[in-house]
């Protein structure tokens, strides 16, 4: 059985939903603190032919927090994100479909971060065909005082896993002898280019999933998911 764990992202890039859909289990942190400066409440978007960062306000809060407790700031409108994607996208092939999808979940009833960027993936899995089941690490039964490496090869222990794999961001943070001295493969997965035309301009690449759906029907995306990729 193959399994990841990724922190949760606010509409991740094509390679997040590779990484899904290559296991056959998908763990998602929400008991690991928040990171100021990443991309768990942050993305890139295409706009006026420039890569343009939106995000989801947070409400002020400890730094040592973990991602399930911190929620949203309470003047977080959805429909002003809206419009910005709206601005940015609206002459784009496929609008109408992936906006149906931003905003079913823009407009969740949640003011938890970590809800919200659950609803979100879930959404976007349904949407691209993943069905790879998503459980929360919470729900996992292993001491949740473990960081790092070790805690990643609990929760693979517990969950059964012979193979464990990561994004190629991650190659420095584990060690494959210590994995395969619990019988675990470590295999790391390395996207390759999914190159498409955005308005005819040059193409800015790796921007969030809402781009890739913007110019590309589902598909053609889910065949990239799927094959556009190398397992190191």
């Amino acid at each position: 059985m193959k399994l990841a764990i990724m922190q949760p992202y606010f509409f991740p890039y094509i390679g997040y939903f590779q990484l899904i859909a290559a296991v056959d289990l998908f763990v998602v942190y929400d008991n690991i603190q928040y990171t100021k400066k990443g991309w768990i409440n942050r993305n890139r978007i295409l706009l006026n032919g420039s890569d343009t960062v939106i995000s989801l306000p947070l409400k002020k809060d400890s730094d040592i927090l973990d991602v399930r407790e911190r929620e949203l700031a309470a003047d977080f409108k959805p429909g002003k994100l809206l419009a910005q994607l709206d601005g940015a996208y609206r002459k784009a092939p496929y609008f109408a479909h992936t906006m149906a999808l931003v905003e079913s979940t823009l407009r969740q009833d949640t003011r938890n971060l970590f809800a919200f960027l659950h609803h979100s993936l879930v959404a976007s899995c349904a949407h691209l065909g993943i069905t790879t089941p998503i459980q929360v690490s919470s729900g996992v039964d292993i001491d949740h005082a473990l960081t790092g490496q070790d805690k990643v090869l609990a929760i693979c222990k517990a969950a059964g896993a012979q193979t464990y794999v990561n994004a190629i961001g991650g190659q420095s943070l584990y060690a494959s002898e210590d994995f395969l001295r619990e019988g675990i493969d470590l295999r790391f997965i390395r996207s390759k280019l999914f190159a498409y035309e955005q308005f005819g301009a040059p193409f800015v690449p790796w921007l969030s999933l809402i781009d890739v759906l913007m110019f590309n029907p589902v598909a053609q995306v889910r065949a990239a998911i799927d094959n556009n990729y190398e397992l190191l």
